[in-house]
């Protein structure tokens, strides 16, 4: 090869190096200026983890409003959580919804699996079932509705112990004469069974189907509709009712220039005559 070949030979070569190096040069410009773009599907996906991260590290449900506060603006919540939830859904761990809130629970046909583990739980007595399912069904619904429905008196104990583990809760006061006590389940009892509101509980099919209610039922017979909204009904009024204003006294003002009056008892005394004048 002739000197003027290998000349020409290097020249190009230079010029290739120099295109590649301002090639580089530009996307190193690039991205230090921010420019290189993210595909939506990839932020997505990330936003995804993120949710995911948050509801297993979480010791309570969560709520649409606790996870958009770590997400970025506009994140759509919702289209995050139903997509995680479809993600979930063959698997051994499923994102559920209890009481309006998110959280990752055991697949319900592995539940089998962790009877080992549980705590025993002590059994609620036949009259507590039978009343928490009445105020379940029946709510807003008072003491007197409930043995009304039962057909027997039922004990305040059995009332007591379904406060005591707050799964009912006292709403208000009936406007009625007496004005007795209404009650209502609670969100602890909406979590205890699953349930995302009052609404979920099971239907008169599903009760036929479990051998809960009888199949020639009374052609009168109608499903009650349960009412469990932190808003009281029309004819209930709110327990803060029961406080009874301070005893108010309208007492005497006086001022600096007023000394007040003695309080001391006054008395008429006799005057007796001085001895030397008698």
């Amino acid at each position: 090869m002739s000197n003027v070949q290998t000349a020409e030979v290097q020249t190009q070569t230079q010029d290739s190096q120099g295109d590649a190096q301002d090639e580089a040069g530009g996307r190193d410009e690039s991205t230090a200026a921010g420019n290189v773009a993210v595909h939506p599907r990839a932020e997505h996906g990330h936003l995804m983890r993120i949710v995911e991260a948050l509801l297993f590290a979480a010791s309570e449900p969560l709520s649409q409003e606790d996870l958009a506060d770590c997400l970025p603006d506009g994140s759509d919540v919702v289209a995050l959580l139903e997509a995680l939830q479809e993600d979930y859904k063959t698997r051994g761990v499923n994102l559920v919804q209890i009481a309006g809130k998110w959280t990752l629970r055991t697949a319900d046909d592995l539940s089998f699996l962790l009877r080992r583990e549980a705590v025993e739980q002590k059994r609620l007595s036949k009259a507590a079932l039978e009343t928490l399912a009445i105020i379940a069904y029946h709510q807003p619904v008072t003491r007197a509705e409930i043995e009304e429905v039962r057909g027997v008196s039922i004990s305040k104990g059995t009332l007591d112990i379904l406060l005591e583990i707050d799964w009912i809760r006292m709403r208000g006061r009936r406007r009625t004469p007496g004005r007795p006590v209404t009650y209502g389940t609670t969100a602890a009892f909406l979590a205890q069974f699953g349930l995302n509101d009052t609404g979920d509980l099971p239907g008169m099919h599903e009760l036929k189907a479990a051998g809960l209610l009888e199949s020639n039922l009374p052609a009168d017979f109608d499903m009650p509709s349960p009412s469990n909204g932190e808003e009281l009904a029309d004819d209930e009024d709110p327990l803060e009712d029961d406080l009874e204003p301070a005893l108010e006294m309208d007492l005497p003002e006086f001022t600096d220039d007023e000394p007040e009056p003695d309080t001391a008892l006054e008395m008429d005394l006799p005057e007796f005559a001085n001895p030397d004048d008698r």
